[in-house]
């Protein structure tokens, strides 16, 4: 599915979001940039021990990286020129952290932006490991997008990289229903 928001062309997807040829992949990240596990580990041991080495180096520099705020490091070995690790909250069931999500999005795209890139591609941040249920998120991730494209930026194309089917199908019908 392809859109165009402002300028910038948005593209759902499902697929390995470490296999794309972008300026920059989203990584779905703690605070402290450690990438053992879930989509991090992936994206770690995909693209070598550069990331985790420049990420190391972003906290001793720059300390944690809090819930809602972003992070960037080279790509490595991957196809993707850098990776932004941005934080999302993680999901307790009883509240609802959508402005912290709506932040750690925000904050990835605005990253990019700060470092003149073109093309991002955003995994559904906070959807694995960090249990935010699909559709909510779907809602909070393609509504920032939304918005954000609708403001000042230099991004030309926004990919959301679903993995598997079924986060995919969710995505598109939220997609359809803010769209139009």
């Amino acid at each position: 599915m392809i859109t165009q928001i402002g300028h910038t062309t948005v593209e759902l997807i499902e697929g390995d979001i470490t296999e794309l040829a972008t300026d920059a992949i989203v990584n779905a990240a703690n605070g402290h940039l450690a990438h053992g596990g879930g989509l991090a580990g992936i994206i770690s041991r995909k693209g070598g021990p550069a990331i985790q080495r420049e990420s190391s180096q972003w906290v001793q520099t720059c300390g944690i990286v809090p819930t809602g705020s972003a992070a960037i490091t080279s790509g490595g070995r991957l196809n993707a020129k850098h990776v932004i690790h941005t934080v999302g909250p993680a999901y307790h069931g009883v509240n609802h952290p959508d402005d912290l999500l709506s932040d750690a999005v925000q904050s990835a795209l605005q990253m990019a932006d700060m470092n003149q890139l073109r093309t991002v591609a955003l995994p559904a941040v906070s959807t694995g490991i960090f249990g935010y249920p699909m559709a909510g998120a779907s809602e909070v991730i393609i509504r920032t997008i939304i918005e954000y494209l609708h403001g000042e930026t230099n991004l030309q194309k926004v990919i959301l990289c679903l993995y598997g089917q079924r986060a995919f199908d969710i995505f598109r019908a939220e997609m359809e229903a803010q769209i139009g």
